[in-house]
């Protein structure tokens, strides 16, 4: 079997390029397994907006800027997107709520919490985006205990959410009316000449021709880039963000209309819940830097997840029985960017390293890499985020250690924790001489991002991975 284009993944972001490219005409097929396990796009919220994300990290720096602009312009694509792929709708059923209450509690750390907050009432403003401040007692279906009411509230009238499951299935059967093939297996390596892509080979063994090969299957992505062990040294290695969120049926039958949600947090996602359809919401997500991808949620993250939504958004979730646990995969590169582009051997590229994004941005991504793949210029600069490049690092290594630091602290005051008053301090201390030693130790010039640094003081292979790139480099 020979096609145009192979792309192995068959998430959002592979099956949207698949698609762009099979309505352009292109002889292309799109790898992986029906039921995508542990895929982040399988397990995500898919909130489609924009400004819920935005953090202060991403206003401080070019490529946050840039990131932000993108998921800007893939929020304005995304109703014809849903209707192009939607033959007899315009696609609006695969809507499941009705804008986003972003709520400040708290809950969380002034630091991250509330400068989050503040940091997305400034992009709205410079974006001249719609939005209203609400009265936290007038938001709908929102119950939370006392010691956890929000003390502000925003209404975001633009920012959505779609149905993940509901979005693949479309996505499946558009491109499978556009001529695309499917190949419900994962690949397992790339077959090159020399410094030329000549294929795949899938699970079962079979070699699969093609002419170019995109990599869009998320953190399980560097498996497979593993078998061209040279390009592997020169490219940010994907470790997991792995997360966990649950389907509920909530025990009254009621849910809310629109995504509840706070700023992002401590090395995470903000706690967010989205309506499902009729007495059913979405809770997610935690997320913690993995070496690998993970197929099973740990007890501990079910239990941090459900007491976070029962405490913060509505008290009676802790009746409601659950529908699904969820695990899915964040692809997380070594310096946190995205990794979009052609790698050092022609004709292979990769579509992944999105980290939180990729399901927002793939309208978007998929419409520029299908340019780039005919041999058209694309209307975005994807070279900013080429796989072969030298670490990105927008901040200093003193402002990621105190990231760092802040965060680690975060995380305990977000689980409640209780301790003399005068021992954070001491904490705060200690842990950013240990950072600062850690990061000393990997490279004078190049410093992870602050979840990867906390990780590798966890996890031997992330730091091992950092050393490795930082010296190929």
């Amino acid at each position: 079997m020979s096609h145009e284009v192979v792309v192995v993944g068959n998430g959002s972001l592979g099956l949207s390029l698949g698609l762009v490219l099979a309505r352009r005409g292109v002889r292309v097929a799109v790898l992986g397994q029906p039921h995508r396990p542990a895929a982040a796009s399988a397990a995500a919220g898919a909130m489609i907006g924009t400004f819920g994300e935005v953090t202060t990290t991403l206003l401080g720096s070019d490529y946050g800027r840039t990131k932000l602009d993108w998921a800007y312009q893939a929020s304005k694509l995304w109703p014809d997107w849903l209707e192009s792929i939607s033959p007899d709708t315009d696609g609006s059923e695969l809507l499941t709520a009705d804008g986003t209450v972003v709520m400040l509690n708290s809950v969380g750390l002034p630091e991250i919490d509330t400068e989050n907050y503040k940091a997305i009432r400034r992009a709205l403003g410079e974006y001249d985006e719609k939005f209203e401040d609400v009265d936290p007692d007038d938001i709908e279906w929102l119950d939370p205990e006392p010691t956890a009411r929000p003390l502000q509230a925003m209404f975001l009238p633009n920012e959505h959410a779609v149905n993940a499951h509901e979005l693949l299935i479309r996505l499946d059967q558009a491109f499978a009316a556009a001529g695309g093939v499917q190949i419900p297996q994962q690949a397992v390596g790339v077959t090159r000449d020399g410094d030329r892509v000549t294929g795949v080979t899938l699970a079962d063994g079979t070699a699969l021709a093609a002419e170019q090969v995109v990599l869009a299957a998320g953190a399980a992505t560097q498996a497979v880039l593993d078998t061209l062990p040279d390009q592997a040294a020169v490219i940010p290695r994907l470790i997991s963000g792995y997360g966990v969120s649950a389907l509920v049926d909530t025990v009254d039958g009621q849910n809310a209309r629109s995504v509840i949600r706070t700023p992002n947090r401590a090395f995470a996602c903000g706690l967010h819940v989205v309506p499902r359809g009729p007495g059913q919401v979405y809770v997610g997500a935690t997320n913690v830097i993995s070496p690998e991808p993970r197929t099973k949620a740990l007890v501990s993250d079910v239990l941090f997840l459900m007491d976070c939504g029962v405490r913060q958004v509505r008290r009676n979730l802790a009746r409601s029985p659950f529908r699904k646990l969820q695990v899915g995969n964040r692809p997380v590169a070594l310096d946190g960017m995205p990794l979009l582009g052609q790698t050092g051997v022609a004709g292979l590229w990769m579509m992944t390293g999105t980290y939180r994004d990729g399901l927002t941005l793939s309208p978007l991504l998929a419409r520029e890499m299908a340019a780039l793949l005919v041999g058209e210029p694309s209307a975005v600069d994807l070279e900013l985020f080429a796989p072969v490049r030298r670490p990105i690092q927008p901040f200093q290594r003193a402002d990621i250690v105190n990231t760092t630091v802040t965060h680690m602290m975060a995380t305990g005051y977000e689980t409640n924790w209780t301790l003399p008053a005068e021992l954070p301090l001491t904490i705060e201390h200690y842990l950013r001489l240990a950072y600062t030693r850690i990061a000393d130790e990997f490279d004078p010039e190049f410093t992870p991002p602050p979840e990867l640094l906390a990780a590798s003081r966890i996890h031997l292979p992330i730091a091992q991975s950092l050393r490795d790139y930082y010296s190929a480099v």
